[in-house]
């Protein structure tokens, strides 16, 4: 095959090729390339000094990388994420932790094919915006980008925005791995022992290997001692070897590697977004003088083409146009997410949802009621053509029948003034860009606090003082501590970012057009010391086998509210919960089926939760750990069989001495129900042998 035929190639027309064919085509382009050629596509085009337009408007294009024109070869073209599309005026879904309060895998699929669209709309062949790092503290200034912190959770809502991503474009899952403290993250060591990493840390992104996605992105921190990008161990050894990744790495954006030599041995495949540490004349002298075997670069160059070659399908113009970039249809989608994102904490008495016919007056109180709050300002920025706000959601949903007063509470005693005689009070609080998120010179980082700023805390508790009719709309990224207030309030929403129509779902919660149906993806607690040691000031931290709801049950702590959580208008009966076979061997699947049925007078959507304990096992294991879950929608009345199908493989453990993964002999307990809290859940136990 000569080069010439190679550049005459069409490559949209490899779409339809099997791995097979699309390998054979790889190693023929392969044949007839340099070792410059090679080389270059081995790292970002971009030059070093775009980082000032980056600054302004962070991927406002796609991000090329080994691009090669003499060779027709397309290169990556990247787009960041996850709460969408990060090019030019993109639909802005809610955050990814909001989404995982959803609990909904099929909506997560529909909304990573909407980004797919809207990337490739918009010249770009990969999307960076997988995030699936788990959550181990709440004050990590980057858990809105994640959705939550069990592994399992983690891993099938990834893999469900990966498929989606994936019938358009290439996806990749990032940061790989240990990566939740965002202040030191460029000097961070994390110490980690190989079953706390095996079965905490690295099954989400497993599932995402397993279902073939495109690329991993290197994170910047330490393990063990190795930076993730220098990490044998980490990308070679587990990654390409152990897990057989087909796809390839790419590093994190400017600092995700310190040595390219080190970085190629290690498994590296693309720097991003520069020619840098692994630009082509050093890559050329490392392999000339023998430091890194050609078969190293030729691996990792089938591999990135491999993927371009997947992914080169037909542009259709009907499906890939400016048209479709935040379309009705996209955007009737993000309102959907938010719809079910929302989470419902508490509702004394019944006080939501608000009867229209019984207000003529209610009061709108905060800087956030009126704030465009989408979240972090870093790489995950979506810039969309409009965003409803919770005042605006409010105005749109009650026209001119209600009188509606906004405030925005900066002296709470003209606030008590200026509000009374409201029919209801909405009290709008929680953080911003500047609080959590990236971290950015103009803000962002990991959280100060747990809690809500000391304005307003004071502000709610002079409002409740004053009025019994109060209701919290909290706006955030992860857990908040609400012990100062929290029974003082009759009714407390979660509403997390809740992207460009969150102000719109909320209107509808509040008023009863839907019910609320989100769960929380995480523990929140009542105290600090509920939870794993955290500095983010810290170059050196050890990660435990426990945190979040695991550590909660294994020192018996109870949280504010627990992980699996959520309140709806109507209510929910569990029963009937079968295991079909008590006794099995480690081949045969554990098969389970609940009824649920909706007791209440109006249709909800209800997430149904299977845990798996361990009572006899020989090793320390936690209480229990989500192994399933399903979310259905009931009518008034309706019952509806649920079944689930756990793997045994699911339930093993990692021996670090043996190096492998172990399914004991003996008794195991299915829980079944609403939330992770025991009260909430039947069981059943069954045995493997």
């Amino acid at each position: 095959m000569s080069r010439k035929e190679i550049k005459e190639w069409k490559w949209s027309d490899f779409g339809e090729l099997n791995q097979n064919q699309i390998k054979k085509k790889a190693e023929q382009i392969i044949k007839v390339m340099s070792l410059e050629e090679k080389a270059w596509l081995m790292s970002g085009d971009k030059a070093i000094l775009s980082v000032v337009p980056m600054l302004i408007h962070y991927n406002k294009n796609p991000i090329p990388a080994g691009v090669l024109g003499n060779l027709n070869i397309p290169g990556i073209l990247f787009a960041d994420g996850p709460r969408g599309v990060v090019l030019n005026h993109s639909t802005c879904f809610p955050v990814s932790m909001a989404r995982g309060a959803s609990w909904d895998v099929e909506l997560e699929e529909k909304i990573g094919n909407v980004i797919g669209i809207e990337a490739k709309s918009q010249g770009a062949n990969f999307f960076g915006g997988v995030c699936i790092n788990l959550l181990r503290h709440p004050a990590w200034g980057r858990a809105q980008e994640t959705y939550g912190e069990d592994p399992y959770h983690l891993g099938e809502m990834g893999v469900a925005l990966m498929k989606g991503v994936q019938n358009h474009i290439m996806a990749c899952a990032k940061h790989y791995a240990c990566n939740s403290i965002e202040n030191t993250r460029f000097k961070l060591n994390v110490n980690i022992d190989e079953r706390t990493l095996r079965e905490v840390y690295l099954p989400h992104f497993k599932k995402c290997v397993d279902q073939n996605i495109a690329s991993i992105m290197n994170a910047y921190n330490k393990v063990n001692g190795e930076y993730c990008g220098h990490n044998e161990h980490l990308l070679r050894e587990i990654l390409k070897n152990e897990w057989n990744f087909q796809g390839f790495v790419i590093t994190d954006f400017v600092y995700g590697i310190r040595n390219g030599k080190k970085a190629i041995q290690a498994g590296v495949d693309i720097e991003m977004p520069y020619k840098w540490k692994m630009r082509p004349k050093k890559i050329i002298k490392w392999v000339k003088k023998g430091d890194i075997p050609e078969e190293y670069i030729d691996d990792s160059v089938c591999r990135i083409i491999s993927q371009e070659i997947r992914f080169a399908k037909n542009q259709n113009s009907e499906l890939y146009n400016k048209d479709k970039i935040a379309s009705q249809t996209h955007t009737n989608l993000a309102l959907e997410a938010a719809r079910k994102s929302i989470v419902l904490l508490k509702n004394s008495n019944e006080i939501l949802p608000l009867q229209k016919n019984d207000i003529k007056k209610i009061a709108i109180i905060g800087d956030l009621a009126n704030t465009e709050n989408l979240g972090d300002k870093g790489s995950s920025r979506v810039y969309p053509p409009y965003v409803i706000t919770p005042l605006q959601g409010i105005k749109n949903e009650v026209g001119d029948n209600i009188k509606v007063i906004y405030d925005e509470g900066r002296n709470p005693s003209e606030t008590i003034d200026n509000v009374k005689d409201s029919d209801a009070i909405i009290i709008v609080v929680g953080f911003t860009h500047k609080d959590e998120g990236e971290n950015m010179t103009f803000g962002g980082g990991d959280r100060d606090s747990l809690t809500l700023k000391p304005k307003d805390e004071k502000l709610i508790l002079k409002l409740t003082k004053s009025f019994d009719n109060c209701i919290v709309i909290m706006e955030g990224g992860s857990a908040i501590i609400t012990e100062k207030w929290r029974q003082r309030v009759p009714a407390i929403i979660m509403a997390w970012y809740p992207g460009m129509e969150g102000g719109t779902a909320l209107a509808e919660i509040i008023f009863g057009n839907t019910n609320p149906s989100g769960k929380l993806p995480i523990v929140f607690p009542k105290s600090l010391d509920q939870l794993p040691y955290f500095d983010a000031k810290t170059k050196e931290i050890e990660y435990g086998y426990y945190h979040g709801y695991r550590l909660m049950e294994k020192e018996g702590y109870e949280p504010a509210f627990p992980f699996g959580f959520g309140l709806s208008y109507t209510s929910y009966k569990y029963d009937n919960l079968k295991i079909h076979n008590n006794k099995i061997h480690k081949e045969e699947d554990i098969m389970v089926s609940i009824d649920i049925t909706n007791t209440g007078k109006i249709e909800g959507e209800e997430v149904v939760q299977l845990y798996v304990g361990y009572p006899n096992s020989t090793i320390e294991r936690p209480k229990k750990e989500l192994k399933g879950f399903s979310r259905i929608i009931l009518s008034p009345q309706e019952t509806k069989n649920i079944s689930f199908s756990v793997k045994p493989e699911e339930l093993a453990y990692y021996d670090s001495k043996e190096k492998k993964w172990i399914i004991e002999d003996g008794q195991y307990i299915v829980y079944v129900g609403s939330s992770s809290q025991r009260k909430d859940l039947l069981k059943q136990t069954f045995t493997i042998s």
